[in-house]
This record gives structure tokens, C-alpha cells and sequence, in this order.
């Protein structure tokens, strides 16, 4: 088992080494792929030094099995051919390929055999907010069809990348400082403020982030699902939080809700609000689940329930995912 990760500097590439090292994925071989700033980096996996090649359009890809790509939507569509010609499967992690039809978009938990048919050999990571809300909706739909979702979500400056988390830290050391505070990787200051602007907006006013969880999610349930969302930035370092409210076709009790998400794949269930237990981001992050808590009735709809889920958006959010995915591959016989 050859395994590639392209754009391995990145916080994400970085991820995918720690999830690969601590899930004893069975590769053979790993190479490490990087823009030209970051070839010729080392990184550490298993105890052995790895440098990282620079990305070229040439035969490197031959033999790789799998590639798991986090460089950017432009990147991704510009290597794809290059990556998966001599019959490396793509899970790629960017943007590029999530909606296109003939490219799956999957999350385990919830579509797995999706990943059986990529006729381009590609199989599309979602956006980190949808992988976290579609975990904790599963278990709904199981119970009763969901016929509509309002979500907000809280997300990590982690979701910017790791400079993005550096400049957070940054700007409250200048601020203690009595200095003005440095304002690159978001659209304003983000150290005492929350921001509800993540990505660009489009013609509706919603942004494409928030659009992103109204088609993907559709994609990946095979639903007629109807999602309104508001994404936020928060001052967190890392995980992304969420307040859902999910209506469904029947009323459902909290009893069958809670035992649902309490056996539901990918789900740690945090609903003690008595004892002050629920999820929270500070505890949630570098770690695999999706956990859910303060699960209520909607006051204003009898077939609503409303809910809380945090996850780490970088490991289930992305990297987990993806790893995920390539480990179904190998437990189906898709990859040998």
C-alpha cells in the first residue's frame, strides 16, 4: 500500500499524518508532496524522516494507491489528472469537486457506499461544518425523515488555516500591548469579537459557506433536506461548534432521541445540562467524535428538536474524514 498526501505542510496535511500514525493505517510507503516553498521539508512518521517533494505534473503518482489532497480547490483541479492517471484514487479535501455528479461526497458515518462509484477516481471530502452536522443528523433520520434544518454555526479561526489561528493569538498579545491589532486572514478583527462572515456572499446574501451546507448535505442524506444557515467565526482556536434545529415528518420523543445518538456511529453523547455537561470546543479538540448535547424540544415547532454538536473540524472535519474513507476503500476490496 502506497499512500500520498499532497499538501503536507499544510494543518491539515499535518493531520493526516497524526491520523495515519495513530490509526495504524497499513501503508507501506509514504510520500509527502508540497508547493515549491515546502519542498524539501522533513517530517517525521513512524520514527523514520520523510522529505516532501515538490508537485509537479510528471509520473510521481505511479504506483501510488491512494492520495489524500489538501492544497487548495485550484491546486486540486489543476493536479487531479496528473494524481489519479496511472490509477491513484483522489480523496480530496478541497472545495473543487464536492458538487460536480460524477464525483462522490462522502462522509462514512452516513453514505459510505458512495465512495464504490468514482468513475474519475475521486472521491470528495465535504465541508467540515456539513461532516459534523450530517454525523449528528443520521441518527435523526433514522428515526424519522428530516425535512428541514436551521443551523449556526461557531467555527474555529482554525478553519482558516493554521496561520489563521496564529494571527488570533497574535492580535490578543497586540492588544494587550495597547498596539493595533493585525487583520490579514479574516475580514476583521477576530480576538473579542465574532464575525458572522466566513466566505464570500453570494447573490442571496447567504455566503457560499452557508450555501455549501444546503447542497452538500443534500448530496450526501440523498435528500430533499432543507437547510438555512448562518456561519460565524469565533474566537476559538480549534473545533467548530453548532446550534441545530432539525424538523421531522412525526413528533419524536428526547427518550428516542437520546437513545439514538447514544448508539450512532461517529457520536459521543455530552447531555447532562443538570451537572453542567454538554460539549464545549476547549475539550472537544484533537479528538475524533462528533459530541452532542442540550437536546430539547423546539418550543415553537412539535415536530422540532433542537441540539448542540462540537467537533474538531480538522481531524472529523477533514483529515479523519478522509482517512475514513480510505479505510473503507481497503475494508471493501476497492483498494488491495
Amino acid at each position: 500500500m502506497k499512500v500520498a498526501i499532497v499538501g503536507a505542510s499544510g494543518a491539515v496535511g499535518q493531520e493526516f499524518l497524526r491520523v495515519l500514525e495513530q490509526r495504524n493505517f497499513p501503508l507501506d510507503e509514504l510520500v509527502l508532496f508540497g508547493s515549491s516553498r515546502s519542498a524539501g521539508k522533513e517530517y517525521t512518521f513512524k520514527g523514520k524522516s520523510i522529505k516532501v517533494k515538490e508537485l509537479l505534473h510528471n509520473d510521481d503518482f505511479k504506483g501510488i494507491d491512494i492520495a489524500l489532497t489538501s492544497a487548495g480547490a485550484s491546486i486540486s483541479k489543476e493536479f487531479a489528472s496528473t494524481i489519479t492517471k496511472h490509477g491513484a484514487i483522489m480523496i480530496d479535501n478541497s472545495s473543487a469537486f464536492r458538487m460536480e455528479e460524477d464525483i462522490p461526497l462522502v462522509v462514512p458515518e452516513v453514505n459510505a457506499e458512495d465512495a464504490k462509484n468514482m468513475p474519475r477516481r475521486i472521491i470528495a471530502n465535504p465541508n467540515c461544518t456539513t461532516i459534523q452536522m450530517v454525523v449528528a443528523l443520521k441518527p435523526i433520520e433514522g428515526l424519522s425523515h428530516i425535512t428541514k434544518v436551521h443551523i449556526a454555526t461557531y467555527q474555529a479561526a482554525s478553519g482558516a488555516g493554521a496561520a489563521a489561528m496564529d494571527e488570533l493569538k497574535f492580535q490578543y498579545t497586540e492588544i494587550a500591548k495597547g498596539d493595533e491589532p493585525t487583520v490579514k486572514k479574516f475580514v476583521h478583527q477576530l480576538a473579542y469579537n465574532v464575525i458572522p462572515h466566513i466566505d464570500v456572499f453570494t447573490e442571496n446574501d447567504y455566503t457560499k459557506e452557508e450555501m455549501k451546507m444546503y447542497h452538500e448535505t443534500r448530496k450526501i442524506m440523498h435528500s430533499d433536506i432543507q437547510v438555512s444557515a448562518t456561519a460565524v467565526r469565533v474566537p476559538v482556536l480549534r473545533a467548530h461548534s453548532e446550534a441545530i434545529w432539525a424538523e421531522t415528518d412525526r413528533e419524536l420523543s428526547l427518550e428516542e432521541v437520546r437513545d439514538a445518538f447514544s448508539k450512532a456511529d461517529g457520536v459521543v453523547l455530552h447531555d447532562d445540562p443538570k451537572n453542567k455537561v454538554y460539549p464545549m470546543p476547549l475539550f472537544c479538540a484533537g479528538k475524533d467524535p462528533v459530541y452532542v448535547g442540550r437536546i430539547r424540544k423546539d418550543l415553537t415547532n412539535t415536530n422540532g428538536i433542537t441540539f448542540w454538536a462540537v467537533s474538531d473540524q480538522i481531524r472529523k472535519g477533514a483529515a479523519l474524514n478522509a482517512v475514513q474513507i480510505a479505510e473503507y476503500l481497503i475494508k471493501e476490496g476497492i483498494v488491495k
